[in-house]
């Protein structure tokens, strides 16, 4: 393809950045080529210093686009890049829109979170785009067996577009070590997306988002996740640290 996206480098982490990220990713469907999309923010950022599988698969993506406002912020400042933040669950969105618009019959699978999560992503999606082909769906909790089946399913299925909610830094791994299975998909790591599009959750309002400060309610939502936000000023720290000496 002539439109590869370009990477640069956040703390040994790639992060490509272009102009439209889901016309370039429909475009790989149409010609069959295999994409892993990592959607990078502070904290997986900091998680792949400590985790060598985990920074090998980031960087074995074919497309890490910047979720997170200190990235976007790192790339801005530090880098000079004129770029605004890409939020995995709104590629995503446009990416299944777009599917729509163009009558295009991808087939389509959802797999993560808890039991009945994934099926209520495709009722919502259904829909919202009575077109989509959605082909199915699967909880990201199973036995060894379950997996196995499911394993099978996607080998016999080959989906092309494939969403996998199961949470950083298991996402990432698992599509590394089995997109194997369907080596011409759309692999995207959406985290907790499924949640948003089974109605359990909600957005952030837009103006937090416009100001960076998603991870603020994110926060709110669910208390528990105050030690991983601890990653946010190392992150800040490393970055400027990182920039001036590398």
């Amino acid at each position: 393809m002539s439109n590869q996206p370009k990477p640069f480098s956040v703390l040994g982490q790639p992060v490509h950045i272009m102009a439209d990220y889901p016309d370039w990713l429909l475009e790989c469907l149409k010609l069959g080529m295999g994409v892993h999309v990592v959607t990078l923010n502070a904290e997986m950022t900091m998680q792949a210093e400590q985790n060598p599988n985990l920074a090998l698969a980031i960087n074995q993506a074919e497309l890490v686009i910047p979720d997170g406002a200190g990235v976007v912020l790192y790339l801005r400042f530090l880098l000079g890049q004129s770029i605004n933040r890409c939020p995995g669950i709104e590629l995503s969105e446009t990416l299944l829109r777009r599917l729509e618009q163009k009558n295009n019959q991808a087939k389509i699978f959802f797999y993560g979170a808890s039991p009945g999560i994934a099926a209520s992503c495709a009722e919502y999606w259904q829909q919202q785009c009575p077109s989509l082909n959605i082909a199915g769906t699967h909880s990201g909790f199973h036995t060894t067996e379950e997996l196995e089946k499911l394993q099978h399913t996607l080998q016999q299925l080959q989906p092309q577009i494939i969403f996998v909610g199961l949470g950083v830094p298991r996402q990432e791994l698992w599509i590394s070590q089995n997109r194997h299975l369907c080596p011409q998909a759309i692999w995207i790591g959406v985290g907790g997306s499924f949640d948003i599009w089974s109605g359990n959750k909600t957005r952030a309002p837009k103006w937090l988002g416009n100001n960076n400060l998603e991870w603020l309610y994110r926060l709110y939502q669910e208390p528990w996740r105050w030690r991983r936000m601890l990653a946010l000023p190392k992150f800040a720290l490393k970055a400027v640290v990182y920039r001036f000496t590398h």
